[in-house]
């Protein structure tokens, strides 16, 4: 019903930048909040940024400061500006939407992920 669609991971060098971008399609009435999420090995899956439909954001505090969620609601798209990477930012980043549907029930829906590689 709802595809998540991330771009944007890759290799970069410590201290270096990446944006990511998940835009979503399918049967989508709103979407009340997107967010990125991170696993690295052997880790937890952990919250990274995320935003609401009005535009209130909040972020991991290992990242304050270095990333930016922002959101593009007329394009259902969210983005997360990576800035100053350090090579403990390694992890398969996933993006997280809670949807409403056109058929009004609201549901959880994730990306497939993006892998991010930090080299020191």
């Amino acid at each position: 019903q709802v595809q998540l669609v991330e771009s944007g991971g890759g290799l970069v060098q410590a201290g270096g930048s990446l944006r990511l971008s998940c835009a979503a399609s399918g049967s989508i009435f709103s979407i009340n909040a997107m967010g990125w999420y991170r696993q690295a090995p052997g880790k937890q899956r952990e919250l990274v940024a995320a935003i609401t439909i009005g535009g209130s954001t909040n972020y991991t505090d290992s990242v304050k400061g270095r990333f930016t969620i922002s959101r593009d609601n007329a394009k259902n798209t969210v983005y997360l500006q990576m800035n100053s990477l350090k090579p403990e930012d390694t992890a398969a980043y996933y993006c997280g939407a809670i949807v409403i549907l056109t058929t009004h029930r609201e549901s959880l829906y994730w990306g497939q992920g993006t892998q991010v590689t930090v080299s020191s």
